[in-house]
């Protein structure tokens, strides 16, 4: 069933494009008057706090405390450490003014009003944390310190796309503190399972957790740990990242503690962080040509009600049945322990139109009920996975069973579907050439999987193949064995073996 409203183009013909239509038919965010900004609307935001909700409560689970840190950075904070202002120098959007004057025709900064020192605004908070916890710490018996925050930030992107990325964008981020470095690593991992639960049990997004090789890893860390997403078009995202920071940020904002042979010590931190980008992978995965398909956990209303009425008279008695009848039936139903969310359009006229706005929102269930199901006390209910979008009639009794047993059915189809994707674009390579035809040059791009001596990363045999490719290394999967092989670029005996895709 075509329906007239569909996307154009479709995912074939270009699915950047797509995706752009995908977002804007779903009202889910536009963008903003300020560069490489984004606005979030009320279906989009909804999607975000369902997401910030199961993440939170996963957090506060396993012991950590949110707290809420200024926007603005002293810069002298961020240059205590090199290689992180090094890495994050040209992304720092400045404040350097406290006030603003005219001059007669426009809005100008005030010059006598120009900082003593300028401001950054934050792109990720491990300085400005640093220095509380050097003051927050004193003791072994504060460790291990455990918060995360949740908040926007700010990095000037040069090249944006609504919610893949933008220059400022929401997320959480975490920061530990600890007495001992594999305590810290320890951490690093345990946020990192908790990530790709996350994904996969809530988002439906299945994905590889790897370690970052060097020239990828987050400015100032030791090891970057990571998960990797795997979309439609067969290209990676970056989908969530969790630091083990070693002492380096512990030596730079001198974040000490007593240890319990009173011996003064430096601490072992980590950061970690996963954001609104994750909206943009969701897209990316599960939508269609008929627009966004949203996986039943993060829907804003799981079932949206339409009344089928073509005259006053007709939606008086359709909106009296959703009151008396259909809205009790699904009163307190609950689905992976929470109530289920349910939205009612009672409007006359253009029940079509209404159908297909409800595909296109990516509504996981819509009932719909006319004259002919107030008469057989049923509802037509129609899953946004069925083919065609054939409806099903369903007595109104058993809406208690049917409704739960059809969210899980869309949750479960979804992953199934993503891990199928992800396993048929998986590709080994053992060559250069190998490694060319596995990633391909049209979409869905493939993932291919290489044997790897990480110390030749940095070279310029490397560097030359990966921008003749178009693609960059994802990461060192934590999950295949490291037994010998050659090298693809050196030729070298390597255990190691990389994930190689094109990225957003």
């Amino acid at each position: 069933m075509k329906p007239t409203m569909a996307i154009s183009p479709t995912r074939a013909e270009n699915f950047a494009e797509w995706y752009q239509q995908v977002v804007r038919a779903a009202k889910l965010a536009e963008h903003a008057p300020v560069r490489g900004c984004m606005t979030i609307l009320p279906w989009g935001y909804g999607v975000w706090e369902l997401m910030q909700q199961a993440l939170d409560v996963a957090l506060k689970a396993t012991g950590h405390k949110n707290v809420y840190f200024p926007l603005l950075i002293p810069l002298s904070y961020l240059e205590r450490e090199a290689a992180h202002v090094s890495g994050f120098a040209k992304e720092c959007a400045v404040v350097t003014h406290h006030r603003l004057v005219s001059d007669g025709a426009h809005l100008v900064p005030s010059p006598d009003a120009r900082l003593d020192e300028p401001f950054v605004i934050r792109p990720t908070s491990e300085a400005i944390i640093g220095e509380a916890f050097a003051r927050w710490i004193s003791s072994y018996r504060d460790l291990p310190l455990l918060i995360n925050q949740w908040c926007n930030v700010m990095r000037w992107e040069l090249r944006t796309r609504v919610f893949l990325r933008t220059s400022e964008f929401l997320w959480q981020e975490g920061h530990t503190a600890h007495a001992d470095a594999g305590d810290a690593n320890a951490e690093a991992r345990r946020i990192l399972d908790l990530y790709a639960d996350f994904a996969e049990d809530v988002m439906a997004l299945p994905v590889i957790k790897g370690e970052k090789t060097p020239l990828e890893r987050f400015p100032g860390a030791i090891c970057t740990y990571c998960i990797e997403a795997i979309l439609q078009d067969g290209k990676a995202l970056q989908a969530g990242t969790a630091h083990f920071l070693g002492q380096n940020f512990a030596l730079a904002y001198n974040i000490t503690f007593m240890d319990a042979r009173q011996a003064r010590q430096h601490a072992w931190t980590t950061s970690w962080g996963m954001s609104t980008r994750m909206i943009g992978g969701m897209i990316m995965m599960h939508s269609d040509d008929n627009g966004l398909v949203l996986p039943p956990r993060v829907a804003p209303a799981q079932v949206r009600i339409i009344a089928i009425a073509s005259n006053p008279h007709d939606l008086g008695q359709v909106q009296e049945f959703i009151a008396s009848r259909l809205k009790p039936a699904l009163q307190g139903l609950c689905w992976a322990g929470l109530c289920v969310r349910v939205e009612v359009l009672a409007v006359e006229g253009r029940p079509g139109a209404m159908f297909w706005q409800a595909v296109k929102d990516g509504v996981p269930l819509i009932l719909q009920v006319g004259k002919r199901e107030i008469e057989r006390n049923t509802v037509s209910i129609v899953s946004r996975l069925s083919e065609g979008f054939q409806a099903e009639s369903i007595a109104l009794p058993d809406l208690g069973e049917q409704v739960p047993r059809l969210l899980t059915s869309i949750q479960s189809t979804l992953l199934s579907r993503a891990r199928a994707l992800q396993s048929s674009l998986m590709r080994k390579a053992d060559t250069l050439d190998a490694l060319q035809d596995a990633i391909g040059t049209r979409a869905p791009f493939g993932w291919a999987v290489c044997p790897m001596d990480i110390e030749a990363e940095s070279s310029e045999k490397v560097q030359i193949i990966l921008a003749e490719l178009g693609a960059t290394i994802r990461c060192v999967p934590l999950a295949l064995d490291r037994t010998n092989a050659k090298c693809i670029f050196t030729g070298k005996p390597t255990p190691s073996k990389v994930v190689i895709a094109k990225a957003y």
